[in-house]
């Protein structure tokens, strides 16, 4: 797999432009709650939000082969592939791997994450406004690495 083309972050005062988050879950009931929960604005400091839904494993590895995301949220209860093997696999697949933010269903699942290399975990039922700052504290630290790097 190839990596994703660096995006431009903007400086600390002006807020990132679009953002492209691909959401996974081959159910449409979870993907829209994960929508729902994050919003098209998780924070005053950040761009809009664009979510790229998917509900195949080829269709998360051709979107992040192909670039350009910002953030990818799976579902960690996915079938028939989970977003925990899923995470890990990206993360070794791809340099620059986008930031993996992981869904779970029970709060004891989320020591799962250190092995699925997430970079956070949201714990369902999802609360909107820990799921905004989450998305938007990891959306940060990326930011952050690519102004620097």
């Amino acid at each position: 797999m190839t990596s994703p083309a660096p995006r431009d972050a903007g400086s600390a005062s002006e807020p990132l432009s679009q953002l492209n988050v691909l959401v996974f879950s081959h159910r449409p009931e979870v993907r829209e709650g994960i929508v729902t929960a994050v919003g098209r604005r998780p924070a005053p400091d950040l761009g809009r939000v664009t979510f790229i839904e998917v509900g195949g494993v080829a269709d998360v590895l051709a979107a992040c082969d192909a670039g350009g995301l910002d953030l990818v949220v799976l579902d960690g209860e996915a079938q028939p592939t989970g977003g925990m093997g899923l995470s890990r696999q990206l993360k070794n697949e791809i340099t620059d791997c986008p930031p993996i933010v992981v869904t779970v269903r029970r709060r004891d699942d989320r020591w799962l994450a250190t092995w699925s290399q997430a970079d956070a975990v949201l714990v369902h039922p999802l609360d909107p406004l820990t799921a905004a700052e989450t998305v938007a504290d990891v959306l940060r630290r990326t930011a952050d690495v690519a102004v620097r790097g």
